[in-house]
């Protein structure tokens, strides 16, 4: 199966809301506002430095995504690209999708002089992601995230 992968257009915006819709459901049982998702998605695609969607096709249909950001890192002089909105359409998971994205992320990002690792997040009881992420090299930062939150857009103050 051949699974290609490319940057996001303006043109998948509607995808990629929809894609982070489901997975927001899906990982955390929360219920996007489509109206903010979409507006956060227009401005990402818009202004690469507020971050990059890679997309996975197969057929020319889109069946996964990857979004990542950017962390300046002082200690290392460098860059951390931080994975987000990771999602791959339930029918295609177990057939490398998101395999065939973080890799060409990390091409990616080892082909580039001034970036110094991957990092993401992921929600302490998804075992099945934490078992895809260890498989592919990533190991826990030894790390906790913590976070204040303000009301605009975010879904846990709905």
């Amino acid at each position: 199966m051949d699974i290609g992968i490319r940057e996001a257009r303006t043109a998948d915006m509607e995808t990629i809301a929809h894609f982070n819709a489901a997975m927001a459901l899906e990982t955390e049982q929360k219920v996007l506002d489509r109206q903010i998702v979409t507006s956060g998605v227009r401005r990402a695609l818009a202004d690469p430095a507020k971050g990059r969607y890679f997309l996975a096709e197969i057929g020319g249909r889109v069946v996964g995504q990857l979004m990542f950001t950017l962390e300046w890192s002082d200690w290392r002089d460098g860059w951390l690209w931080w994975i987000q909105s990771v999602y791959v359409e339930p029918e295609w998971r177990g057939h490398g999708v998101f395999s065939r994205l973080y890799q060409h992320l990390a091409d990616t990002a080892a082909g580039s002089e001034d970036v110094r690792g991957l990092r993401l997040y992921v929600e302490k009881d998804n075992a099945r992601a934490l078992q895809v992420y260890r498989a592919l090299g990533m190991r826990p930062a030894g790390y906790q995230v913590m976070e204040m939150m303000l009301t605009k857009g975010d879904p846990s103050d709905a």
